[in-house]
Order: C-alpha cells, then sequence, then structure tokens
C-alpha cells in the first residue's frame, strides 16, 4: 500500500509579513522540513547520507503553485510522497495544507550529489526504504 508522509507545522509570527500572511518563502522551509522528517522516518538524516554514503541530497528544481494564503498560528499539514525515481534523483510531491483546503502544490526534483556536486546513484537503501512513499496520487484526508 502506498503511503503520504504527513508532516504539521504551526504558523509563527517569524513566519507572516506586517499584515499575518505567511511570507511565501517561508511555505519552502515548511517543505524542506518535511522532508527531513521523511528521511527521519527510514532512519536516516542529512548528516548520516553525507557520512555513510558521501553524498548530498540537493534541490534541482522546485514548482510551486500557491492557492490560499496561510496565516499567523494557523496549523498546517505537508503531505509528501514520491512521483518517480531515476539512477540519480527521484521526484517528490508535496501539498500544504489547512483542514481541507490546499494552500500550495509543489513538485520538487532532488539529486544525489557527491562533495564536488556530480551527481551519484541514490543509495539502495534510501530506494528500499523509501518505496511506501512511491505513488501517483497524493491523499488529502488522513
Amino acid at each position: 500500500m502506498h503511503e503520504n508522509f504527513y508532516h504539521n507545522v504551526k504558523v509563527y509570527y517569524e513566519d507572516t509579513d506586517a499584515g499575518g500572511v505567511v511570507y511565501y518563502a517561508n511555505y519552502l522551509k515548511y517543505l524542506e522540513r518535511a522532508r527531513t522528517e521523511a528521511l527521519l522516518t527510514i532512519g536516516l538524516s542529512n548528516l548520516q547520507i553525507k557520512d555513510k554514503f558521501g553524498a548530498l541530497i540537493i534541490v534541482k528544481s522546485c514548482n510551486i503553485e500557491y492557492k490560499k494564503s496561510a496565516y499567523l498560528e494557523d496549523k498546517l499539514t505537508i503531505r509528501s510522497f514520491i512521483k518517480s525515481v531515476t539512477k540519480t534523483s527521484f521526484f517528490m510531491n508535496q501539498i500544504i495544507t489547512k483542514g481541507n483546503d490546499i494552500i500550495a502544490e509543489s513538485q520538487i526534483h532532488l539529486v544525489f550529489v557527491n562533495n564536488k556536486g556530480k551527481p551519484v546513484k541514490v543509495p539502495q537503501i534510501i530506494f528500499d526504504n523509501f518505496k511506501p512513499y512511491f505513488c501517483d496520487t497524493i491523499k488529502i484526508n488522513n
């Protein structure tokens, strides 16, 4: 069964502009936090990937569409899944919601690179352990 990874965040004052609306670039931080937490669910961290495999995960491209605004003290959920994988990268879709409202949708292309910035093969353990998050659709409700 394919699953989505869920990560919750609360909007703090530091995340907003003077009007209490989340500043657009902060959504990228929420997405990054969700990806980092997803790694932890498979028993790895970015530092462990660097130390064990000599690799870093970098964002090659990010496409984000903002649907609605989020506001100070909102509780948001980031739902993530892996859409496809290549030898050196994977594509992750992430949706930020508040309740049943979609706040933003994103598609992130993540690449594994060595310390010189050259693409390297995705470690098999990551591929194997992320399999539950491989799917073609994202569930809006838990």
